[in-house]
């Protein structure tokens, strides 16, 4: 059996995770929408073997777009360009179950699981955003489980539609004249609560057979979700201990739904801040945390728990008691961490949000090459993570010292691979190809 190897994803943030990365002087926002900046970053990650590349995304526009690059190109066309410029690095699209019909979104990741051989990924989110409803026409955004409830349904009526043709329906056989064997091809004529979908996709079944199903909610409906449908789990935690009790209940989900914890990948944000030594990188930190505009943090604070501190003393002690953790938000993954945030180190408000500036809740770590390759390999070998997704303060230059200082690291003491060994997104996380859900029900009938 060959040694469990660590997972890097590169989450591609426009300019860089933390939240002024646009003004900082190595940053790059006139390239925002330059496609070849995205493919030369994506080309950079592959050239040092990372599993794939991510691209967040969300159907509305963000309020606190004044002062910061927070507007979104739509990730599948964008990776679809991504393709086209990559051979081997996987390609993970965020996509909503809430704003988006099953058979639309089926058709689109299928173009790009077959454009680019295989190496498509779905981020399945139910989107957090309320602002979003008004943009599709709708009074209110759905409460937390109802989104969830919608998406379970969304999920076996999406697989379906991926599994609708067998993977020998497609015959393209000139000499006989038969392009597809429609006995192969299937209606899935699913009825539901949410969706009445006739079917079949209208495109041959994927390389992967369907995208890897990535899924990004921490709340219980989140896991819960995540431990029948995903088969990666990004996720956000600043503590090992945190992390630990996550990845040891995704994985004892997943046994109670008769999966093998070893087909879900738990891979938690990263955010490291590196330089020569601890002095050099508390420094940089520093620089970062210095650019920061409190209007932009507390529209950000606000969105995670609720509360408006606009007119308070940012250097006062956060007010605790103003947090309604009874609410509709205290269900939610970011707002509990942020409670723990405050509950465990009583920040002032000024440090909070420089806690969060960094990567939104996620892990930040700041130190030399060595510190932060210890990190990854104490989570990865005490189980809290399969891998990680690395999230640069800013780019390009983020990912380049993370690739250059820290992956040489991993690679020595044999926790990642020098090279790839197969093709597709599934053999880059060592998952199995499915079975179409058709031919398992074909061959029970015989």
């Amino acid at each position: 059996m060959s040694k469990r190897q660590l997972s890097l994803n590169f989450f591609i943030y426009p300019d860089g995770h933390h939240e002024a990365a646009w003004r900082y002087k190595d940053s790059a926002p006139d390239r925002l929408l330059d496609v070849t900046y995205y493919q030369e970053l994506a080309q950079r990650a592959e050239a040092h073997k990372f599993d794939a590349v991510f691209f967040a995304d969300g159907p509305a526009l963000a309020d606190n777009v004044r002062h910061a690059a927070r507007f979104r190109l739509e990730p599948i066309t964008l990776l679809t360009a991504i393709a086209s410029a990559t051979q081997r690095i996987g390609l993970i699209a965020t996509a909503s179950t809430t704003y988006t019909e099953p058979y639309n979104l089926a058709r689109l990741f299928a173009s790009l699981d077959h454009l680019s051989r295989g190496r498509a990924g779905w981020n399945i989110v139910t989107t957090s955003s309320a602002q979003a409803a008004q943009n599709f026409g709708l009074p209110e955004h759905p409460p937390h489980h109802e989104r969830y409830e919608r998406a379970r349904e969304y999920l076996d009526v999406i697989t379906a539609l991926w599994d609708s043709w067998e993977d020998d329906a497609l015959v393209n056989d000139p000499v006989s004249g038969v392009f597809a064997d429609t006995d192969k091809i299937h209606a899935i004529n699913h009825v539901g609560k949410h969706f009445r979908v006739r079917g079949p996709l209208n495109i041959s079944r994927t390389p992967q057979g369907r995208p890897v199903y990535v899924q990004a909610g921490s709340s219980d409906d989140g896991r819960a979700f995540a431990a029948r449908f995903a088969e990666a789990v990004f996720t956000a935690h600043q503590t090992l201990a945190s992390a630990q009790e996550f990845y040891a209940d995704i994985k004892r989900q997943a046994r109670a739904f008769d999966r093998s914890p070893d087909q879900i990948k738990v891979l938690p944000g990263i955010s490291p801040f590196i330089a020569s030594t601890q002095v050099e990188a508390d420094r940089l930190q520093d620089e970062f945390n210095e650019l920061i505009q409190p209007e932009y943090s507390l529209i950000q604070l606000r969105q995670m728990i609720g509360l408006d501190l606009s007119g308070f003393d940012l250097d006062g002690p956060f007010p605790r008691h103003l947090i309604d953790t009874d609410g509709a938000r205290g269900v939610a993954s970011r707002f509990k961490l942020v409670v723990d945030i405050v509950d465990r180190e009583k920040p002032t408000i000024r440090q909070l949000v420089q806690r969060l500036a960094g990567a939104r809740g996620h892990w930040v770590v700041a130190g030399p090459p060595e510190k932060i390759a210890d990190n990854i390999q104490t989570w990865f070998e005490n189980g809290a993570a399969d891998g990680f997704n690395v999230m640069p303060p800013w780019l390009p230059g983020g990912f380049e010292i993370f690739a250059e200082r820290v992956v040489p690291i991993l690679r020595k003491r044999g926790l990642f691979r020098h090279d790839y060994e197969g093709t597709t997104l599934r053999d880059h996380y060592g998952l199995s190809r499915p079975a179409s859900v058709f031919s398992n029900a074909i061959q029970a009938i015989a």
